[in-house]
């Protein structure tokens, strides 16, 4: 099983990543985990990460591609995954050749990213309003095609993402 979760930053992908961890037995993977993971350590390639992440920008294609295939070939992704976070771009679509089941995009409003953003206060350098509404922008320039995308292959589907963290689950494991 091969599951990839799409939203908007505050969407809860993460959170119903877990669940479906936990229902599935599949491990859950966060492109933004390792990305932060790699941008706290003192190497040329984490201080590249931190930099382009604070300033709210995306990864490029081709290093998160790199990324994301190294990680995946891991043992532990061997029998599925549920992936959060990747592609971000139609070029990271395309060229991610995963044999993926299922596309989940949890639908929310800017307006509700932008408020459950500001709830959680995380501290992280990169969730400040104005890095959060870049990378707001960026969803909607470069990862709505991917929704597209994955519509016109027949794997996506649709899920409320404003409703409790209950009906989302059910509703996600409806389309599984």
């Amino acid at each position: 099983m091969k599951f990839i979760l799409i939203g908007i930053q505050g969407s809860g992908k993460s959170t119903q990543g877990n669940l479906l961890s936990k229902e599935l037995g599949v491990p859950y993977l966060s492109t933004g985990h390792i990305f932060r993971q790699l941008a706290e350590e003192e190497t040329e390639i984490g201080k590249y990460i931190k930099e382009t992440m604070n300033a709210g920008y995306l990864i490029p294609d081709e290093k998160t591609l790199e990324i994301v295939t190294e990680y995946l070939s891991r043992p532990e992704y061997e029998k599925g995954y549920i992936l959060d976070g990747f592609p971000r771009t139609l070029n990271q679509a395309e060229a991610f050749k995963n044999g993926i089941n299922k596309v989940i995009y949890l639908k929310i409003s800017d307006a509700e990213a932008l408020r459950r953003i500001s709830l959680r206060n995380s501290g992280r350098a990169d969730d400040t309003t104005e890095a959060i509404k870049r990378r707001i922008e960026l969803f909607h320039t470069f990862t709505e095609p991917v929704i597209d995308y994955y519509r016109s292959k027949g794997v996506l589907a649709e899920v409320d993402g404003e409703k409790s963290i209950e009906e989302i689950f059910a509703s996600v494991k409806k389309h599984l």
